[in-house]
């Protein structure tokens, strides 16, 4: 049987971690922060306790929102802890994934989770399409106008100017000034 590991949270400096220390009082080791639960890389101690548990390890949480911040959070934390072959015990939910019942409610939130990923990523590609329909251009937009593009192959071809001159001139790489010489040479021809 590996260790138990506990995480507390609490959202804001004045809360106290008091009560979900004393609720993990049993975990061998018990990982703990004030910190916003707004992304697991704003949550140094949390990441620590997930890169610490091993395989046979039990993460113990007192409530699933001192956990994750929303179901896709918490099905990220969950496939971790399964690819890691950790258990997670959830005290005030009940949620125990050392028996099967509670393999059934964590398999049951991971598949919501998935759900939900799926949801977002299909309202980003229609809102992206509509965007695109709307005119909206994708991606970085251009350091150089077409004016400056001209200017550059100007430059490019006038003997006794050199490619870093030009590019420090543009403000950009010198394998951008050959990049674009050449795109454009090949558009000529």
């Amino acid at each position: 049987m590996g260790m138990r590991v506990g995480y507390a949270r609490v959202s804001t400096v004045g809360q106290r971690l008091d009560v979900q220390l004393d609720h993990l009082a049993d975990c061998d080791r018990i990982y703990r922060e004030k910190a916003s639960a707004s992304s697991t890389k704003n949550r140094p101690e949390l990441k620590n306790a997930l890169d610490f548990v091993r395989e046979d390890d039990i993460f113990v949480v007192t409530k699933l929102d001192r956990l994750a911040r929303s179901v896709v959070d918490l099905s990220n934390i969950i496939q971790l802890l399964e690819k890691k072959n950790v258990d997670l015990v959830v005290l005030d939910q009940g949620i125990d994934t050392t028996t099967i019942y509670g393999k059934l409610q964590f398999n049951i939130l991971a598949s919501i989770g998935e759900f939900e990923r799926g949801l977002i990523a299909e309202r980003s590609l229609e809102g992206r399409q509509k965007a695109k329909e709307r005119g909206v251009v994708f991606g970085a937009r251009p350091k150089l106008t077409p004016k400056d593009i001209q200017d550059l192959l100007k430059d490019y071809e006038t003997p006794g100017c050199s490619k870093r001159e030009i590019a420090e001139h543009y403000r950009i790489s010198k394998s951008s000034v050959y990049r674009l010489y050449s795109e454009n040479v090949q558009q000529c021809v």
